[in-house]
């Protein structure tokens, strides 16, 4: 179970990724129209969750007093390599809790902001944050390439061709051999 949550929460690490590639730097700040939150503030927040979820995961509060959530959501220009840095903070925390973790954890309890939940728990409550707010970033990345975007699943018109052959509904080689590797370990 643990390989597949650190599966999913790589697909939508990706899925960010290769919208943030589509815009330029200045296009990774900009407000979208209409209000609401910059690619960058996103990346900001998402970050900093991730930081402060997983650090000590199973021996803190989630919520560290560290954290300054209200500042993730200060308006800012970053470079793409400053954005790159900062949300890579917040996954290299995650993916190195989940190296960490078993299945025989998921039972375990932890705490975020008081309350306590299961390991599975605070996982699928994680993996729904970071979807959530992928999802954000793909349809601002989208609303401001316009007619340039280029798909990341599959393209209007052409789900016939890819049910032929559907290789996005399938692992990365490397989870696939991670996941062959922990189950048959020859």
């Amino acid at each position: 179970m643990i390989g597949a949550m650190r599966a999913e929460f790589l697909r939508y690490k990706a899925l960010g990724e290769k919208a943030m590639a589509q815009l330029g730097e200045t296009e990774l700040s900009s407000t979208p129209s209409g209000g609401g939150n910059s690619i960058a503030v996103i990346c900001w927040h998402v970050s900093g969750n991730l930081r402060s979820r997983f650090t000590d995961f199973l021996t803190s509060d989630g919520e560290k007093p560290w954290r300054v959530r209200d500042e993730e959501f200060t308006p800012r220009h970053v470079t793409a390599d400053e954005l790159r840095a900062k949300w890579n903070e917040g996954w290299d925390v995650l993916l190195g809790t989940l190296q960490t973790l078993d299945d025989a954890q998921l039972d375990a309890t932890v705490t975020i902001r008081g309350q306590s939940l299961l390991v599975r728990e605070a996982l699928l409550r994680a993996l729904a944050h970071v979807s959530y707010h992928v999802g954000q970033i793909v349809y601002a990345a989208k609303a401001i390439r316009a007619s340039e975007w280029q798909s990341l699943s599959i393209p209007v018109g052409q789900s016939d061709q890819y049910n032929q052959e559907p290789i996005l509904d399938r692992p990365p080689a490397s989870e696939t051999r991670i996941s062959r590797i922990k189950t048959d370990p020859r």
